[in-house]
C-alpha cells in the first residue's frame, strides 16, 4: 500500500479538536467530530489493506488480526495499566466499581455498549470516566472483527458489486443513523449499526481510488473536504443531532480529501507538512492518553481542573503519545525483536493482556470498587448522603399513575384534622419524608405525592416524557383528589427556575450538574424544538414568556380552588455533595463546610422568587414559604450544602432528610399562616 502522508496530516486535523473539545475549550465545540474523521480514515486504510492482498491472493484472517493487535493493543494496554493506580488512590468505591466495569468492557471490545447503557458523552459525569473514549476504539475493533470476512464474501461478486453493495449498506446504516436518533439518541451515538456507515464511507473511497487510478488532485474539491472537516468543529455542540445527517458533513470532507488531495494539491502539501505529519503519527496514544488525563484531574482537584489546567495536560497527552509511539508503539510494529516478530507470541501476549485487565476488572465489580481500601470516615461520609426519602410516592409521569389516593401516601394522625397537600417534582419527594412527620406532629393529616421531571402546574408538558398530556393527567389528578378530599393547603415544591430556563445548574466553582435538560413550555408547543440546553435556535424567549405566564395562570387557577403554599426553589448544589464531602476526607483536605454562592441562586431563581413574590402580596389565599433562608446565609452569601452538623443533599440538587429537616418548619410555619389567612378572609 502506497504511504500518503497526507492521511498522517489528517489524523491530527481529528485528534487536536477532540483534545480540546474533552478539555472544554468553548471555540472546539463541536471537536467530537474528530472521531468520525477516524472511522473514515480506518475503513480507508482498512479496505486498501484488504482489497490489495485479496486481489493479490495472499488474503490471511489470521495475518490481519494480527496487524490489528500490534496497532492497538500494546499502547492500549499501556495506559490501561497507567491508570489504574491513579484509579486505586483517587476513586471512590462506587467510581472504582464503574473503572472496574469500563476495564472488562475495553478487555472484552465493548466499552460502546456499556457507555451506552450507563451514561451520554456529553453529560459532567462523563467527563469523570478514565476510558469513555475507548468506546469509538470499541466500535472500530467490532469493524475489523466482521468487515474482513464480509469483504471476502462480497468480492466473490466481482468489485463492482461489492462496491455498490457497501454503498447500500452505508446507505442503510446512515437512515438507520437518522431514525435512531430520534428514537434512541444514545444507542445512534455509541453502536456499530448506526456508525457503519462511516467506515463503510472509507471503504467506498478505498474502491474508487482503486477503479479509478488516475484520479488527479482538485484543489476546489481538497479545499472544499477541509472545511467540510473544519466547520463542524466550530459549528457543531453537544445539542447537535449526531450521528446521522449531521455527521455527513464531516465525512463526506474526509472522502474528497482521500479522493481528490493529491500531493500536488495545496491541501496535501499542508496536511503532509511535518507538524501535521508528527502530530498524525502520535495521534492514537494521544488520543488514548488525554481522557485519562482530563478525567483524573477532574476527579482530584474538582474545582481547579479547569480550562487552564486541562491545556497544560492536554500538552501533556501529546508528549507522552511521543513517547509511547517511539518505544511502544513502533517497536512492536516493526518486529524490532525475534520474540515480537512472532505471530504466536503477539496472540499470546495479546490475551494475556486482556485476561488480566478482565480479571481485575471482575474483582473489582465483585468486591464493590475495592470498598476496603477507603478509611471508615469516606464511609461514613457517603453513608451520609444515603439518609434519603423513600420514594414509594414519586412517580414517572410517562406511567401511569395509580388512582388517587395512593396507597401508603396517605398519612393520616387523626380523623377531622385539615389536610394537606403535598404536591411536586423530585424536588418535592425529597422533603417529603420530614415535611410529613413535622406537619404529623403540628396537627396536620398529609397527602404526598410527586412526579419526576414534572412541574406541578397545569397546562405544562415537558421534554424527555414521551407524552405531551403526562404532566398535566398527573397533576390533574392530584387535584380533582385533593379538592374531593377537601384539602385545607395546597403545598407546592418543583424546580420551577429549571423548567422555566431548560438549564442544568452550574454553581459557577467547579460544581455542574449532570444528566438530561429539562425543557418546559404550555401543552401542544413544539417542546422537542428546544435544543437540549433549552436554547432554541429562535423563539426561546417565546417559550421563557409562556412558561412564565403559565406560571402565574396556573396557580391563581389552582389558588380559586385552594389556599396555596409555593415554596420558593430550593438551592441547587450543582456538585455531587456526599462524594465532594468524602473526596475531600480521602485526600486529607479536611470537613470544612462545603458552599455555594448565594447570589448565583438568586440570579438563577430571579423571576420565579419576583413571580410568587408578587402573587403572594396581591391574593390572600397564597403563602410563600422562603425556605432557601434556612439554607442560606445572607451576611456571608453563601448556602451550605454540608458542614459538621450534617450532608444536605443526596446528590447535586435534591435535599436528605438532614437538609429536608432544615428547610421543613419553614413550610409548617407557611402552612399555619396560610390557614389563619384563611380563617380571617370574609366569607
Amino acid at each position: 500500500m502506497k504511504h500518503r502522508l497526507e492521511i498522517d496530516g489528517l489524523r491530527a486535523v481529528a485528534v487536536v479538536p477532540v483534545i480540546l473539545f474533552h478539555a472544554g475549550v468553548p471555540a472546539f465545540s463541536g471537536g467530537f467530530v474528530g472521531v468520525d474523521v477516524f472511522f473514515v480514515i480506518s475503513g480507508y486504510l482498512i479496505t486498501t489493506l484488504l482489497v490489495e492482498d485479496i486481489e493479490a491472493g495472499r488474503f490471511s484472517l489470521a495475518a490481519f488480526y494480527e496487524r490489528r493487535a500490534r496497532r492497538i493493543l500494546p499502547a492500549l494496554f499501556l495506559v490501561m495499566a497507567a491508570s489504574v493506580p491513579f484509579a486505586w488512590m483517587w476513586m471512590l468505591p462506587e467510581q472504582m466499581h464503574d473503572f472496574a466495569q469500563s476495564l472488562l468492557a475495553v478487555s472484552l471490545f465493548g466499552s460502546n455498549f456499556l457507555f451506552w447503557r450507563q451514561s451520554g458523552y456529553f453529560g459532567a459525569a462523563s467527563e469523570e470516566q478514565p476510558f469513555l473514549h475507548t468506546w469509538s476504539l470499541a466500535v472500530e475493533e467490532q469493524y475489523y472483527l466482521l468487515f474482513p470476512l464480509l469483504l471476502l464474501f462480497l468480492w466473490r461478486f466481482g468489485r463492482n458489486r461489492a462496491f455498490w453493495m457497501i454503498a447500500g449498506g452505508a446507505f442503510a446504516s446512515l437512515v438507520l443513523s437518522e431514525w435512531m436518533g430520534r428514537h434512541s439518541p444514545s444507542a445512534n451515538f455509541y453502536l456499530l449499526p448506526t456508525r457503519a456507515w462511516e467506515l463503510f464511507a472509507g471503504s467506498i473511497a478505498a474502491i474508487l481510488l482503486r477503479r479509478r487510478r488516475g484520479v488527479r488532485g482538485n484543489e476546489f474539491l481538497a479545499l472544499s473536504g477541509l472545511a467540510a472537516i473544519v466547520a463542524p468543529v466550530f459549528v457543531y455542540d453537544e445539542t447537535t443531532p449526531f450521528p446521522g445527517v449531521h455527521a455527513l458533513v464531516p465525512v463526506l470532507g474526509v472522502v474528497l480529501l482521500i479522493l481528490y488531495a493529491q500531493r500536488e494539491t495545496l491541501v496535501a502539501r499542508l496536511l503532509a507538512s511535518r507538524p501535521f505529519v508528527g502530530i498524525g503519527l502520535i495521534s492514537y496514544s494521544a488520543y488514548l492518553w488525554h481522557q485519562p488525563l482530563f478525567a483524573f484531574a477532574r476527579i482530584r482537584f474538582p474545582d481547579r481542573a479547569g480550562e487552564p489546567m486541562l491545556l497544560g495536560l492536554a500538552v501533556l497527552s501529546l508528549l507522552l503519545a511521543a513517547v509511547t509511539w517511539r518505544f511502544v508503539e513502533q517497536p512492536f510494529r516493526s518486529r524490532s525483536s525475534p520474540v515480537l516478530s512472532r505471530r504466536g507470541a503477539v496472540f499470546a501476549a495479546s490475551a494475556a493482556g486482556l485476561l488480566l485487565f478482565s480479571v481485575f476488572g471482575l474483582a473489582g465489580i465483585i468486591r464493590d470498587g475495592f470498598a476496603g481500601r477507603v478509611p471508615g470516615a469516606v464511609v461514613a461520609a457517603l453513608a451520609a448522603g444515603q439518609d434519603r426519602a423513600g420514594t414509594q410516592c414519586n412517580f414517572d409521569a410517562a406511567h401511569p399513575t395509580p388512582p388517587n389516593p395512593v396507597a401508603g401516601c396517605l398519612h393520616v394522625g387523626a380523623s377531622g384534622r385539615p389536610l394537606v397537600v403535598l404536591l411536586g417534582d423530585s424536588h418535592a419527594m425529597a422533603i417529603s419524608q420530614e415535611v410529613t412527620a413535622q406537619l404529623l406532629a403540628a396537627g396536620f393529616n398529609v397527602y404526598a405525592v410527586s412526579s419526576s421531571g414534572c412541574p406541578p402546574v397545569p397546562g405544562l408538558s415537558i421534554s424527555l416524557k414521551g407524552d405531551d398530556g403526562a404532566c398535566p393527567r398527573f397533576v390533574a389528578g392530584v387535584l380533582d383528589y385533593a379538592e374531593r378530599a377537601g384539602a385545607a393547603s395546597l403545598v407546592l415544591t418543583a424546580r420551577f427556575p429549571l423548567y422555566l430556563s431548560g438549564r442544568l445548574f452550574d454553581n459557577g466553582e467547579g460544581g455542574v450538574e449532570y444528566g438530561a435538560p429539562i425543557v418546559a413550555d404550555v401543552v401542544g408547543a413544539d417542546v422537542e424544538g428546544a435544543n437540549l440546553n433549552g436554547v432554541a435556535a429562535s423563539g426561546e424567549a417565546d417559550r421563557r414568556s409562556r412558561v412564565l405566564r403559565r406560571y402565574e395562570e396556573g396557580i391563581m387557577e389552582m389558588a380559586r380552588r385552594f389556599h396555596l403554599v409555593l415554596v420558593d426553589p430550593i438551592p441547587e448544589a450543582g456538585w455531587d455533595v456526599p462524594n465532594l464531602v468524602a473526596r475531600r476526607i480521602m485526600y486529607g483536605e479536611g470537613t470544612a463546610p462545603l458552599t455555594t454562592s448565594l447570589a448565583r441562586y438568586r440570579e438563577r431563581a430571579s423571576d420565579v422568587l419576583a413571580l410568587f413574590g408578587r402573587l403572594a402580596s396581591g391574593s390572600g389565599r397564597i403563602t410563600v414559604a422562603p425556605v432557601y433562608k434556612a439554607l442560606c446565609d445572607e451576611g456571608t452569601g453563601r448556602c451550605v450544602d454540608a458542614d459538621g452538623s450534617g450532608t444536605y443533599y443526596f446528590d447535586d440538587d435534591h435535599l436528605s432528610n438532614a437538609g429536608a429537616r432544615r428547610i421543613a418548619p419553614v413550610i409548617v410555619e407557611a402552612v399555619r399562616r396560610s390557614l389563619q389567612a384563611l380563617r380571617r378572609a370574609p366569607d
